[in-house]
Formats: structure tokens, sequence, C-alpha cells
């Protein structure tokens, strides 16, 4: 690879450890269900966008998968005939995905390599999926290595944590920092150590605006999470349905108040 930053460094570094609790996952069955269940869970953002994923032309055609981690989002495409290539930046990541598509019998082209400088050709993939990764990287750079190894219409899906500049300062404020934070932590996690790097950030509106900046008009857009992942946990699913009954009726105002974002739409090349 190339020259690591800073920043690269220790992201790496955490995942050691964090590949390390998920060994288990070799010794455990794959959980399909997400593209086999008929039964669609319309206020979840993951199933939703497997919903929309299914919906597309993804019989042999080439697909990237950003930040792929341990393999889940790799292995449903190649179960659903896509082409896959896979990369992230942890070596650890990437030996239990290798595990589990070896396992599965499926066939998936792995490679290490960071988000900002990606080892492909020019205009190579049909699609290219970012789901909870972007928030990782170098947005401006990232977003330069899609759209060169994106073929010219390639539909670019994402899925991603997001909060808005002035919620984010709610967030950020000292009583929700030092109080609230830490006291709803194991609620709303389930876990007083959550998945959070130290240099992850939620995609501001900001952000959203340079992602989108090469792409055509959206194909689909739809915000989540309002509420939980908030002060309520989404594993629980009254509320997950509320919430995203809530965002709907809120219609344009979950640009303000959403906690996550989906969108897909063509790269403009």
């Amino acid at each position: 690879m190339t020259e690591l930053t800073d920043r690269q460094k220790r992201e790496l570094e955490y995942h050691v450890g964090h590949a390390k609790k998920n060994e288990n996952r070799l010794d455990k069955p794959f959980d399909w269900e997400i593209i086999e269940n008929p039964h669609r869970r319309w206020w979840n953002a993951h199933w939703q966008m497997y919903t929309y994923l299914m919906s597309c032309d993804l019989k042999n055609k080439n697909i990237l998968v950003v930040g792929c981690g341990f393999g889940e989002d790799a292995l449903h495409l190649a179960r659903l005939g896509a082409n896959v290539s896979a990369f992230d930046l942890s070596p650890d990541s990437l030996e239990i995905a290798k595990g589990l598509a070896a396992r599965e019998g499926l066939t998936i082209d792995f490679r290490q390599m960071p988000a900002e400088k990606l080892q492909y050709p020019d205009s190579q993939f049909d699609y290219v999926l970012a789901r909870d990764i972007l928030h990782h990287v170098d947005i401006p750079p990232a977003i330069d290595e899609v759209v060169r190894v994106a073929k010219p219409g390639a539909l670019f899906v994402v899925n991603e944590i997001y909060s808005h500049s002035f919620t984010d300062k709610i967030r950020r404020s000292a009583l929700v920092e030092k109080i609230v934070y830490p006291a709803m932590l194991r609620f709303i996690y389930g876990s007083n150590k959550p998945y959070i790097t130290k240099d992850e950030r939620k995609l501001s509106e900001t952000d959203v605006r340079i992602i989108r900046k090469p792409l055509r008009q959206a194909e689909f857009f739809r915000y989540f999470n309002f509420i939980v992942t908030r002060l309520l946990p989404d594993r629980i699913r009254v509320f997950a349905k509320l919430d995203q009954i809530l965002l709907r009726v809120l219609g344009p105002a979950g640009f303000w108040v959403a906690g996550r974002v989906m969108f897909s739409a063509r790269i403009d090349k």
C-alpha cells in the first residue's frame, strides 16, 4: 500500500482489536435473511438498501464495495449474482471476509487499500456501494477515486450516518457530551464500548453535497433515524417504525433532523 496518513494508521490500529473480537464469525452460520426474507423491513435503512439493490440489474455486473469490513455486503451482492470487488484498509478484517466467502463458496476479489487511493483501473465498475464507510475517510479524494474507477453512468449507492451541522452542535454541547450521552450509551448501543473509532465523524450536509456533486439527480433519496440511535435504540421495532413514519411526515425537514441518509444516483462523467 501507499504511505498511510496518521488518521488511516489510527483506523488501522483500532481495527486490529475489532477484528480480534469478531473472529468467531467464522464459526457461526452466515445470515442471508436480508436478501431471502420476503417480508421487508421498510423502517430499517439497511433492509431498505437491499430492497432497492434487489430491484436493480445486478446479474453479472461489476460492483465495488467500499470499505467492506467483514464482507457482509460483498457476500450478499455475490449471492445476488454480481461480480464483486471489495476492499478495506484492515487486513485483519479482510481475513475474516475471505474466510466467510470461501466457506460460502463465493468468489470475491478482496484487496487491502485505502479509499483515498484505489488500485483499480479507470472506468471498471457498474455499481459502487458505500455503506457506513465514508464517515471514516477523507471524503474529497475518496469520491474522486470512486468517480475514476466507476464507468460513466455507474450507479453509486450511499447509506451513511448523518447529522446536520446545527444538530451536531447540540450533540457536541457540554451537557450532552458529559451527562446525557454517557448515561444513555448502553441503552442506545447495547454496550458501553460501541463500534466508534476516534476519527470517524457523521456526514454533515456539506459532506453530502461533496458526495453528490459528481452525481446526476438522485434516483432514490431517504432519511432515517430521527429519535432512534439518539434517544431510543433502533433494535426495538416499534420505536424504529414510529421514527420512520415521523421522518416521512416531516419530509424535507429530515435534512435538519435525520441521523442517517441513504441515496443512489448515476455518476456523471
